[in-house]
């Protein structure tokens, strides 16, 4: 495995300037080797995070499994609704039968 280093800004500073905070994780090679062809890595990574946050499963929180509970309100909720490509954008939307 290569290491790389994450940088992301946590709390600020006596100054009011943000504090950054070095994160680092383990990627395989090919990664690595992709990844040394961007010219800033980290403000690369940083919007690629926060891109996958902001577009995380609002149910499995972006695990990909729904608890039992979970499961059980999705089950109810799906009585009524269900899930439709759009003919136009072919995104998976979902739709309301109410």
């Amino acid at each position: 495995m290569v290491r790389n280093t994450l940088y992301y800004a946590s709390g600020v500073d006596m100054a009011g300037q943000n504090k950054e905070t070095v994160i680092t994780f383990k990627v395989d090679r090919h990664l690595s080797e992709v990844l040394e062809g961007i010219p800033n890595r980290s403000a690369f990574i940083r919007k690629a995070i926060l891109s996958a946050i902001d577009s995380k499963c609002p149910l499995c929180n972006g695990t990909g499994i729904l608890t039992a509970e979970q499961r059980g309100h999705w089950e109810q909720f799906t009585r009524n609704h269900h899930i439709e490509k759009c003919d136009a954008c072919k995104a998976y939307h979902i739709v309301c039968e109410a």
